[in-house]
């Protein structure tokens, strides 16, 4: 077969600065979005100083988590030049150096840090902890099943949890419960997305594609959209002052289906975050649902995330 680099073609480069900047992989900072989780759901959005703060720890894990991207996309250029996608990023195609690379890691770490500290020293032990998460992943547990998804479910775990500790409420192990399901349900999808997408060469791009199959993904698939769902559902029941918030499942509902129906269809579940931020369904759901939320919020006033 013949390799895949050759077919691919050669990567146009992108300026310094922009390449610098895409380095840091800001389309995937939307997955810090879990730090406001208990900021919104405490109602806790109408209060200007725990917005700040939440806002703060907000940027705090976007430099983070760009440290941990960095460095996984240093440690696999050579296995992302192998992936139609990937092969573009400035590190695998040679747009940003190695050199230049690490002292963005440096810059990221030393930023997201003085930030976490400058939040509280709580949070930034929270932080600490997604840190040590996120390179473990790397260094680690990448090739392993099952057990890379669960460490990536994990960092969505610590980053709702760093927003709770943020503004200092109690956050609702429904909402805890219902955040790991969902993370696992993107998670399995992502690994289904990029059998579909790279086909025979998956394991050459990453070891444990080759122990995943599309059956037992999908497997996974049902399990996890099943928990989603139904702890959800139970969060709005058991942790809400009103039986009106039962009025969004209907949204979260619909974002699940459309999310499978493009990884099923086109194997777009490989880049979750593209996905989320470039499908226009899903983004008017989802700012349906914010709306619809507040609305029940102001309705029902404060309580606990």
């Amino acid at each position: 077969m013949t390799d895949a680099p050759q077919d691919l073609g050669p990567v146009k480069h992108d300026p310094l600065p922009l390449a610098a900047l895409k380095a840091l992989r800001p389309r995937q900072w939307t997955k810090n979005a879990f730090v406001y989780a208990a900021l919104f759901f405490s109602f806790n959005f109408t209060v200007p100083e725990q917005v700040m703060r939440a806002s703060l720890g907000f940027l705090a894990f976007c430099l983070i988590s760009s440290t941990g991207y960095v460095f996984n996309d240093l440690r696999d250029a050579e296995a992302d030049r192998l992936h139609p996608q990937k092969r573009k990023r400035p590190i695998a195609s040679g747009a940003v150096t190695p050199g230049l690379a690490w002292g963005i890691m440096v810059a990221c770490f030393i930023g997201g840090f003085g930030l976490a500290l400058a939040v509280s020293p709580s949070f930034a032990a929270v932080a600490l902890l997604y840190f040590v998460t996120t390179f473990s992943y790397t260094l680690i547990f990448k090739n392993f099943v099952i057990l890379d998804i669960m460490l990536l479910a994990a960092g969505f775990l610590w980053r709702a949890v760093a927003g709770a500790v943020a503004i200092d409420v109690f956050i609702s192990p429904w909402l805890l419960l219902c955040t790991g399901f969902l993370a696992l349900f993107i998670g399995f999808n992502k690994r289904r997305g990029e059998l579909m997408l790279l086909e025979e060469g998956a394991a050459k791009h990453r070891k444990n594609l080759s122990e995943y199959s599309p059956a037992l993904l999908d497997e996974f698939q049902a399990i996890t959209t099943s928990g989603t769902v139904i702890s959800y559902a139970l969060y709005t029941v058991l942790a809400s002052p009103t039986p009106y918030l039962l009025a969004t499942l209907p949204y979260v509902l619909y974002v699940i289906f459309r999310y499978i129906y493009l990884v099923q269809s086109g194997g777009d579940g490989g880049d979750p975050s593209g996905t989320l931020t470039r499908d226009k369904p899903i983004l008017i759901t989802g700012l349906l649902y914010v709306l619809t939320t507040i609305l029940i919020l102001v309705i029902a006033g404060p309580r606990a995330a």
